[in-house]
């Protein structure tokens, strides 16, 4: 996939930007008339004001933003994930972890989209599985 449609839904909003030449993800801009506060502990979904049509086998995910995050501002479900079949807006629920609240305007970017292929695998249901050194041991198991 070398080229991404996107649809502008709304004349405030903002195309996802990489803003280095090694950025693998798209800020993503909140597309809001009027400030949006998010208190502690809040959840609050922020409209990006775009849509997108991603081939087959692609999918796009939804991550913080590193400054953000380290301010407790975060997807409220960790990773966001649209499916290539989906094409309404681009939502960004933003949960606030901190302590304090937390002002988002029009076009304060809010989180990163990263697009990448994913495997479809056809599920292959088996009564055992092959054996591996490590087994099933998880949750630090390995040291």
């Amino acid at each position: 996939m070398n080229r991404l449609p996107i649809q502008l839904l709304r004349p405030n909003a903002r195309l996802p930007v990489r803003k280095t030449a090694g950025s693998v993800g798209f800020d993503i801009s909140a597309c809001l008339e009027a400030a949006a506060i998010i208190a502690p502990g809040e959840t609050r979904m922020i409209p990006s004001g775009f849509a997108i049509a991603l081939d087959p086998g692609f999918a796009a995910f939804i991550y913080a933003r590193s400054g953000l995050g380290t301010k407790g501002i975060i997807p409220a479900n960790c990773v966001g994930v649209i499916d290539s079949d989906y094409r309404g807006e681009v939502i960004v629920a933003l949960k606030n972890t901190s302590n304090e609240a937390f002002t988002v305007n029009g076009g304060d970017r809010i989180a990163q989209m990263v697009v990448t292929r994913c495997e479809l695998p056809e599920l292959m249901l088996q009564d055992t599985l092959d054996e591996t050194h490590r087994g099933g041991g998880g949750f630090g198991s390995t040291g």
